[in-house]
């Protein structure tokens, strides 16, 4: 446990997002707790308890407890190299986004246009949902064709200890403030989706096209919410020192 400790004892500037970068199991913990951990990931553990009404002592045990055992290397993924971690979001969650996030659309629509006189809310869900798979289309473009192609050409150039390409440089510089904004937008989103869905509560009058497109919900921000947090926290405050 004393390693652990040494990792938690500074709960007044380490953010939680820090943390989560550190060891990805602790974000189960922050789950459960309703933390955000990707897109409000730059607030302090101690800001994040106080504002949750939790007692600092308690949720460092539970951090503590989580993270036990020795971290398997598979998913120590602030210890991998900056290509192979683009290349593990890209199959991982662009695959995850390019596969469910059409079907959800869909879903939303259907349950907005059969259950929407009995409740509303779906109305809105499928409206903020179809603009955040529109925007989440241009957001994936850019990554894959212009970020992460930048930033696997500076690792290689920094690892080989050759001249840095200036045009890659300035590249990058410019999506990652335009592409973590969109983050921030795209969290907020799904923020609202849950309010208006009450954290995905299932009402008694619904059909199963209404349980499942709730459920896909759900598993999309889960996603989302990792996906984000590899990026923000990891990728991107590494690319930047490039």
């Amino acid at each position: 446990m004393s390693d652990n400790k040494l990792i938690f004892e500074d709960t007044r500037t380490q953010t939680i997002g820090d943390l989560v970068a550190k060891d990805y199991r602790i974000a189960d913990v922050f789950g459960k707790h309703g933390i955000d951990f990707c897109c409000g990931g730059n607030v302090t553990l101690e800001a994040a308890c106080s504002g949750k009404g939790i007692d600092r002592a308690q949720m460092v045990r539970e951090l503590e407890e989580a993270t036990a055992r020795p971290l398997d290397r598979s998913r120590n993924y602030d210890a991998w190299e900056l290509p192979f971690l683009a290349d593990y979001i890209v199959n991982t969650h662009h695959g995850y986004l390019k596969e469910n996030t059409e079907s959800i659309v869909a879903y939303a629509q259907k349950i907005a246009e059969v259950h929407g006189p009995q409740h509303p809310e779906v109305i809105e869900i499928a409206g903020i949902f179809g603009r955040v798979a529109a925007d989440l289309r241009q957001h994936l473009r850019e990554e894959e064709e212009v970020l992460f192609p930048a930033i696997r050409r500076l690792a290689e150039q920094a690892k080989s200890g050759s001249d840095r390409d200036a045009g890659a440089a300035e590249v990058l510089r410019e999506s990652l403030q335009a592409l973590g904004h969109e983050h921030d937008e795209i969290g907020a989103a799904m923020h609202a989706i849950r309010a208006l869905a009450k954290n995905y509560a299932i009402p008694a009058d619904v059909c199963n096209t209404f349980m499942l497109t709730y459920r896909k919900l759900e598993e999309f921000e889960d996603d989302l919410h990792k996906h984000v947090h590899l990026e923000n926290n990891i990728l991107f405050p590494k690319a930047a020192k490039l």
